[in-house]
């Protein structure tokens, strides 16, 4: 048995891979609603190294434990931790996040419940967002007095300056419910509560059939567009489809899928 495929054991997240390629993450201190602390961080990261080495994963679902919510944010109940020089402070969201951790497997993320503060970090690395009716997505920094500077980078790159700064500076006074997170691009479905992870788990294993090569590919050219001027971006997507395109390509031939009917969405 690898490291890879070893069964993992952790306190705060709890992992599986199934035998269609898909790993699921799921957030596990429902009873803090599921806020990380720094255990969690490093759990995460550790997970998301398991998730890149392992090539029995293709696709990932990130959900979380609880009716109330899918996760509140930064523990404030306890210290992180960080050390005294300020100058050496981290940001947690860098152990949270896939694309910081260099995982280009495609990861759904599937919402229920409050999503608040340092929970975008999940929101804005994810590739797929749904939710259920119930979530409701808010940020709490400025009505604690506190500056909202980290998360909305990455919430830009989702929905946009305009309702990027009505969510933070309203802070506690409004709410984002599951039908505006859908109309201004923060989520692209909604679904009933009791259905919120099965259908993350069908929209990850449809992902999970295709050749990781090319879904792998396809994630990090996107992303990595973001942050290059148009030209530079389409001359390194240039670049992948000459690494990737011949892997994947070999493999569809050598393992040609059965034609269906194009879902409506």
């Amino acid at each position: 048995m690898t490291e890879a495929t070893r069964p993992p054991s952790y306190g705060t997240v709890k992992y599986e891979v199934t035998p269609d390629k898909v790993a699921t993450i799921t957030l596990n201190r429902p009873e803090a609603l599921n806020a990380f602390d720094r255990r969690m961080c490093e759990e995460i990261r550790d997970v998301w190294k398991r998730v890149k080495d392992d090539p029995a994963v293709n696709a990932v679902v990130l959900r979380a434990a609880g009716d109330r919510a899918f996760s509140a944010g930064l523990d404030i109940k306890k210290s992180y931790g960080q050390p005294d020089d300020v100058w050496n402070h981290e940001d947690p969201g860098e152990l949270l996040s896939p694309k910081w951790q260099k995982v280009w497997k495609p990861v759904v993320c599937a919402v229920q419940g409050i999503c608040t503060a340092g929970a975008f970090y999940f929101l804005n690395e994810s590739d797929i967002v749904i939710c259920s009716e119930d979530a409701t997505f808010f940020d709490s920094h400025v009505s604690q007095g506190m500056v909202l500077a980290l998360e909305p980078i990455g919430l830009m790159r989702r929905i946009g300056l305009g309702e990027t700064l009505r969510i933070a500076l309203s802070g506690n006074d409004e709410r984002v419910t599951a039908a505006t997170a859908l109309r201004i691009g923060l989520v692209t479905e909604v679904v009933e509560r009791d259905r919120l992870w099965e259908r993350a788990h069908e929209i990850a294993a449809g992902i999970a059939e295709k050749p990781s090569s090319a879904t792998q590919g396809t994630v990090r050219a996107i992303w990595e567009s973001l942050d290059r001027p148009y030209r530079a971006a389409m001359e390194q997507g240039l670049i992948y489809t000459r690494l990737g395109n011949p892997i994947g390509m070999a493999e569809v031939r050598a393992n040609p899928r059965p034609k269906r009917q194009p879902r409506l969405r």
